[in-house]
C-alpha cells in the first residue's frame, strides 16, 4: 500500500483527488493539510511514501515546504500538483527537491499513475515541464556555477566532500547548525543540483577538491 499525504489549500481539490486515490486498491491517504507549514510538519511526522504538494498556499508555500521536508528527510518523494507552469515555479520546485511535477488539470488517473511511478523511483514530469528543463540544459552558463559560491559556502562544500554531516560541519566552522543548513541549501541552488551527492560529484568533476 502506497501511503500518501496531500497538501493543498483548495478543499474541493483535496476532496476530489483524495476520494479517487483512496478508491485505488494500492493507495492510502494517511493525512491532509491546507498549508505548507502544517503539511511539512505532517509529512515529517508520518513519513509517507509520497507527498502531493500544492505550490501557492498561505502561511508557507509549497516550495518552502518542500525545502523544509527535504532538509530533514532527503529521501522524501514529493509530487508537485499545481496550476502553474511558469519558470518562477517550475525550477525552484524541482531545485527544492520535488521528484515529479503534475498539473491540476491532469486526470485523476494520471495523478494516481504518477504516484505509482514516483513511488517506484521514476520521476514524472508534465510534457511542458520536460521541455523547459531541456531548454535550460541547453543553455551554457557564461561562468562556472561554483564561481557564484561565497567563501563560506565553498568551505562548507569542501567539508561536504569529506562526507561530514551538517552537525560536523557546524562544529568544524564554529557556526550554528541552522546556518549550515542554509549554506547547504544555497550551495545546491547555485550549483543547480538536487542533493548533497550531486554537489559532491560537481566538486570533484570541477577539481575543487585539492
Amino acid at each position: 500500500m502506497i501511503r500518501v499525504v496531500f497538501v493543498d489549500d483548495h478543499e474541493m481539490v483535496r476532496i476530489g483527488v483524495s476520494s479517487y486515490l483512496s478508491a485505488q486498491p494500492d493507495i492510502e491517504i494517511v493525512g491532509e493539510a491546507d498549508n505548507g507549514r502544517t503539511g511539512a510538519e505532517l509529512a515529517l511526522k508520518l513519513r509517507p511514501d509520497i507527498i502531493l504538494m500544492d505550490l501557492v498556499m498561505k502561511e508557507m508555500d509549497g516550495i518552502e515546504a518542500t525545502k523544509r521536508i527535504i532538509e530533514e528527510w532527503p529521501e522524501a518523494k514529493i509530487i508537485v500538483v499545481t496550476s502553474f507552469l511558469d519558470d518562477e515555479k517550475v525550477y525552484p520546485a524541482l531545485e527544492a527537491g520535488a521528484t515529479s511535477y503534475m498539473l491540476k488539470t491532469s486526470k485523476a488517473s494520471d495523478i494516481a499513475n504518477a504516484v505509482r511511478a514516483t513511488y517506484s523511483g521514476q520521476p514524472v514530469l508534465e510534457p511542458e515541464v520536460t521541455g523547459k528543463m531541456m531548454m535550460k540544459m541547453r543553455q551554457k552558463p557564461t561562468t562556472d556555477l561554483h564561481e557564484e559560491l561565497t567563501e563560506r559556502e565553498m568551505e562548507v562544500l569542501l567539508l561536504m566532500t569529506e562526507g561530514k554531516t551538517n552537525q560536523e560541519i557546524a562544529d568544524d566552522l564554529f557556526i550554528a547548525l541552522k546556518t549550515v543548513k542554509t549554506h547547504v541549501s544555497n550551495i545546491l541552488s547555485k550549483l543547480q543540483v538536487q542533493d548533497r551527492t550531486q554537489a559532491v560529484i560537481y566538486a570533484f568533476k570541477h577539481s575543487l577538491v585539492k
